[in-house]
């Protein structure tokens, strides 16, 4: 398998200190952000996008603190932000179609939960026919048993699932 970088977008979701500091299983926040940021500089020097995913609720007139990303995730002037309202980071936001725009055919997909904001993403990626692929260890859930069948039974059936460091020599 091989990448065209510029072709590659890295969706990273709800990378948010309310969420990254939560007990998640099998990865620690921590090291879900710092392998995204690994992915995200990998993809940004291929000329791809890097695509910053947040959640904003809109039954709360004021955002809960930690709605913002986590700052070794800061926004580059090339990356994409979208405010999601919704799982997934596609309903409502004009995401496909800013992709579509870009280039972008396949996704790598990293973030928390993997049961939940991940999985839901990917499920829309694939249903707007971009190719997949889970960056296993940049992404956990809320329990390793959720975590693990995402990733030896659903996932499989939308993309390929490898470890980050697999994932970089493919950019």
């Amino acid at each position: 398998m091989q990448l065209t970088a510029a072709r590659t977008a890295l969706i990273a979701v709800d990378l948010m200190p309310r969420i990254v500091t939560r007990d998640l299983g099998p990865h620690l926040g921590a090291d879900v952000v710092a392998r995204t940021v690994t992915l995200a500089s990998a993809v940004r020097d291929g000329g791809g996008t890097v695509v910053l995913v947040r959640v904003e609720r809109p039954d709360v007139a004021e955002q809960p603190p930690g709605s913002d990303l986590v700052p070794e995730l800061a926004p580059h002037e090339q990356d994409l932000v979208v405010v999601k309202r919704t799982i997934g980071a596609f309903y409502g936001t004009g995401l496909a179609d800013r992709l579509r725009e870009r280039g972008i055919t396949t996704v790598v997909m990293a973030g928390i939960a993997t049961t939940m904001g991940v999985e839901s993403t990917a499920r829309a990626a694939a249903d707007h026919g971009f190719d997949l692929i889970f960056a296993a260890d940049a992404m956990s859930g809320v329990t390793e048993t959720e975590h693990t069948h995402a990733l030896t039974v659903l996932f499989p059936r939308f993309g390929t699932v490898l470890p980050t460091a697999e994932i970089l020599p493919l950019l």
